[in-house]
């Protein structure tokens, strides 16, 4: 479902900012689609800073480390923040029949490392690493990790290897719902197609798509949450 709500968020969104376009430029997309979906969020401003905790995910379609500050950088812009508190990273998805491993995380979490070195970001964690590869990560990392998400769609109850590693370690087991992927390239491009009319859909693809969610510390509720999404045209890119 939640793939289908992205797609309907990024439609609407798509929608309306075609809407807006001028006349003279409603005939030609740029090369980069940056685009927002909120209810209304307002930045955070300085007073109410230190009672909120903005906690993103971010969900990777590629290997281009570059999008993991880029993402983060856009999210603090678009929340009026100098730093976030916590940043959950999804890989992106491997060809079937190759297994994740430490070698896919290590640029990836080096990225992480520079953005808390530049206080950009105070915590990082992964998502859905077994005992195993988060162990190997774990002894490999300057900076550990904080978390680590778990799908409990594809285990009903955590692994006992894992907790107890995570105890050890003091590494917050965290529980989720997300798909495998949130959103998929033939979704994307459909909800495109449905907003704008892009005669050259299947050039478009998704960079990385970031949730987040901005949290009182004291009473525990959401104040506000979104997506951040991040597109391009493939014959931009490859240049």
């Amino acid at each position: 479902m939640k793939g289908v709500c992205l797609q309907d968020c990024i439609r609407a969104t798509l929608t309306e900012w075609c809407s807006k376009l001028p006349p003279a430029l409603d005939k030609e997309l740029p090369n980069t689609l940056e685009c927002t979906f909120t209810q209304a969020t307002d930045a955070i401003t300085p007073e109410e800073r230190e009672e909120l905790k903005v906690s993103v995910k971010l969900f990777l379609s590629g290997s281009d480390c570059t999008s993991i500050r880029n993402a983060v950088d856009m999210a603090c812009s678009g929340l009026g923040v100098s730093m976030l508190d916590s940043v959950i990273i999804a890989p992106p998805l491997l060809p079937e029949g190759e297994g994740l491993a430490l070698g896919h995380l290590q640029p990836l979490w080096k990225e992480l490392e520079s953005l808390v070195q530049s206080h950009k970001v105070t915590a990082i964690g992964t998502s859905d690493l077994d005992k195993a590869l988060l162990e190997q990560l774990y002894l490999w990392a300057q900076i550990k990790p904080s978390s680590n998400q778990v799908n409990l769609a594809s285990c009903c109850v955590m692994p006992p290897d894992l907790t107890a590693f995570a105890k050890e370690c003091d590494i917050q087991l965290l529980t989720h719902n997300d798909p495998k992927e949130l959103m998929t390239a033939s979704g994307f491009q459909e909800a495109v197609q449905d907003s704008i009319g892009e005669p050259l859909v299947t050039e478009w693809f998704l960079e990385w798509v970031l949730r987040y969610s901005v949290i009182v510390k004291s009473r525990g509720i959401i104040k506000s949450k979104g997506y951040l999404v991040q597109a391009r045209r493939s014959n931009f890119h490859d240049q």
